[in-house]
């Protein structure tokens, strides 16, 4: 059976807002992922500030995947990156990473879209205090390839005999799917955990309906047969389920939650280093649990 888990609309400020699919009450975790935010499509207009300040992050992997616009990573290891779509974006907090994405200076002054999704993969227990490390996969070494009829990437793990150059710390699985209409297309069990996510168009999962802003969790070690009305893309995300539970609070993901609130205090007294060039940050959340 499909569990359809709708998003949660979030407003970030600034005139952008999410569908939030996970963590959800219904669903915590697909595989490694312990979130999950699609944004956009947003039409900006000139001077609209979507600029995400300064913030920190541990024990995950931030993945940003684009489909339309562009921003500019800056992280507190002096990494500085325009991200633009088709791109794979893999930071790894592990002890702890500040980082800002902000609109790029060319498209500050004019009318743009922006559409795209914010993953992020729980570290494996072993790899929760490692050195973090940012690394960026252009959108040339993420060609599609054609299987079925659609066009397929391999944005992160192993599908269809292509696996992506993208290092995961576990077994992760990232595919884009672009189903032509009125053509089945089977999904094999890539993974031990799977859940599928249209975007542009709702889809039919094994002849069931899956909406818009609707994450479809199939069942454990299963497959299935996806289906559109029109062309749509649709995102497949899973893997290997995490080694035991995790505990989130506001930017931290940890195996313990008093490791989660040693991070508050560090960010609250700056403890967690910089942005070479910044400024400014978001501040710690004042209604936090203790």
């Amino acid at each position: 059976m499909l569990l359809k888990v709708p998003g949660r609309e979030k407003d970030l400020g600034g005139g952008l807002r999410v569908s939030r699919l996970l963590p959800a009450l219904a669903r915590r975790t697909v595989g490694p992922f312990v979130f999950l935010d699609h944004f956009g499509p947003i039409t900006f207009e000139p001077g609209m500030n979507t600029d995400v300040r300064p913030h920190p992050h541990i024990g995950l992997a931030t993945v940003t995947y684009l489909f339309e616009g562009a921003m500019l990573h800056r992280d507190s290891l002096g990494s500085v990156q325009h991200i633009e779509p088709g791109a794979i974006n893999w930071m790894s907090a592990g002890r702890g990473i500040v980082h800002s994405e902000r609109t790029p200076a060319d498209l500050r002054s004019v009318r743009h879209r922006l559409h795209g999704l914010q993953l992020w993969v729980g570290l494996p227990r072993a790899m929760e205090e490692t050195q973090p490390t940012f690394t960026h996969t252009a959108a040339e070494q993420l060609r599609p390839f054609i299987e079925q009829g659609a066009e397929v990437r391999a944005l992160v793990g192993e599908a269809f005999g292509r696996r992506s150059p993208v290092k995961a710390a576990s077994a992760t699985l990232f595919l884009s799917v672009r189903l032509r209409a009125h053509s089945p297309f089977t999904l094999p069990a890539l993974a031990a955990e799977v859940a599928v996510y249209p975007i542009g168009a709702g889809i039919r999962v094994d002849g069931s309906a899956l909406a818009l802003h609707t994450l479809g969790v199939l069942e454990s070690g299963q497959g299935c047969t996806l289906e559109a009305e029109t062309d749509c893309t649709v995102v497949v995300i899973g893997g290997a389920p995490l080694d035991g539970p995790r505990f989130l609070m506001w930017n931290f993901v940890s195996s313990t939650k008093s490791r989660l609130q040693r991070a508050a205090a560090d960010w609250r007294a700056q403890r967690m280093g910089a942005v070479p060039g910044e400024t400014e940050f978001i501040p710690l959340p004042e209604n936090l649990p203790t």
